[in-house]
């Protein structure tokens, strides 16, 4: 088996995905949530391969990726932010002062 047969594989198999998504074939909610993320993961790793094939348009790729990508976990990124905010705020106040 050669080196890319498995992503030439996972390719293949999301790219069937997305074509019956927009021919009305729905695989449910929980396929249509992971397009939603994959598509902007994907934008990320092309701007990445153009990237380091010295391509300037890699950049645009990966940069509006990106944005997509972090509105998308926007919620999660305030979680994430929250939970934090609460162990320092702990923290500080089981902090011993000398």
């Amino acid at each position: 088996m050669k080196r890319n047969t498995g992503l030439a594989a996972l390719l293949i198999a999301f790219g069937a995905l997305i074509l019956l998504n927009k021919l009305g074939v729905h695989m449910g909610p929980f396929i249509g949530s992971v397009m939603g993320y994959l598509i902007p993961i994907g934008m990320v790793g092309l701007g990445y391969v153009g990237i380091q094939n010295g391509s300037k348009f890699g950049w645009i790729i990966a940069g509006l990726g990106g944005i997509i990508l972090i509105g998308k976990l926007a919620g999660w990124i305030i979680i994430l932010l929250a939970i934090g905010l609460i162990g320092y705020g702990v923290s500080m106040l089981t902090r011993r002062t000398v």
